[in-house]
């Protein structure tokens, strides 16, 4: 899970996420808006009885900050909590699906980006496999095996398949528009990027240090990315269609974030 907001349990529930099955918690900063879902996820967990161990990764002074508020009881976790932190580039976490590294990016105090990334994966060749007798279940067997004997010829999985390179998605967090990003997001999937204000108001942006729908249509642009998603938007603003015709005026695969909005990639 990407940072945690007020009613996150609620929003968990009502689309069918179980947290029970959360590894990880990735905090792009400390601001509130982006935590308190999480004392309140912590308390449920113990009445389920949880036991494996969550763990919660954010910027430099995360470690502390949640420390200090799990010593009071009626916050306190009952099962294992680690903590890992991140003030530069760097990998924070890895499974077989995957790996997420974290990136500095410009907020009012530390804060980060995520890039997932999932690992690239050997695809067949159909069309070369087929014509050199590889068909049916022929297929898993030399996926399985790594080398098969067709009619008499030896043939290699690596000889009719290929590396494909795995899915990217990238979440902004809360930043002004920043390099970092555009670098993470080179060619990625999905850019996940805040867009609190629209180009109007580009003052005040600079100065809460967010962005504009338009600068993060800039950046998928820059970047390259096949799909932008905007999220994080000011209350000011009931109507969000004019932030989305704002972003696709400079990427046009741009799409405004809804509640329990699913994206395949």
């Amino acid at each position: 899970m990407f940072d945690a907001c007020e009613g996150v349990q609620q929003q968990m529930m009502r689309y069918g996420v179980s947290p029970s099955k959360m590894q990880a918690v990735f905090f792009s900063h400390l601001h509130a808006d982006h935590i308190l879902g999480i004392f309140g996820l912590m308390q449920s967990q113990n009445l389920m009885g949880r036991r494996d161990k969550m763990l919660i990764i954010g910027p430099k002074g995360t470690k502390a900050f949640f420390q200090d508020l799990f010593k009071h009881k009626p916050l306190s976790p009952q099962f294992p909590v680690e903590f890992k932190e991140a003030s530069r580039e760097c990998k924070v976490f890895e499974n077989d699906l995957f790996a997420v590294t974290a990136f500095p990016v410009k907020h009012g105090g530390p804060a980060l980006g995520f890039q997932v990334q999932c690992h690239s994966y050997r695809r067949f060749e159909e069309d070369k496999a087929r014509k050199m007798g590889i068909k049916g279940r022929l297929f898993t067997e030399l996926q399985q095996k790594g080398v098969l004997e067709v009619d008499g010829k030896k043939i290699k999985y690596e000889d009719v398949s290929y590396e494909q390179e795995g899915r990217k998605v990238v979440y902004s967090g809360d930043t002004s528009p920043c390099p970092s990003v555009a670098k993470h997001a080179k060619q990625a999937d999905v850019l996940i990027h805040e867009s609190t204000f629209s180009e109007e108001e580009k003052a005040v942006a600079a100065q809460k240090k967010h962005s504009t729908a338009l600068q993060a249509a800039t950046i998928a642009k820059k970047a390259k990315a096949k799909k932008l998603v905007l999220i994080h938007f000011s209350n000011r603003y009931e109507d969000r269609a004019p932030l989305l015709e704002e972003a696709k005026k400079e990427f046009a695969e741009t799409i405004i974030a809804q509640e329990g909005m699913e994206i395949e990639v």
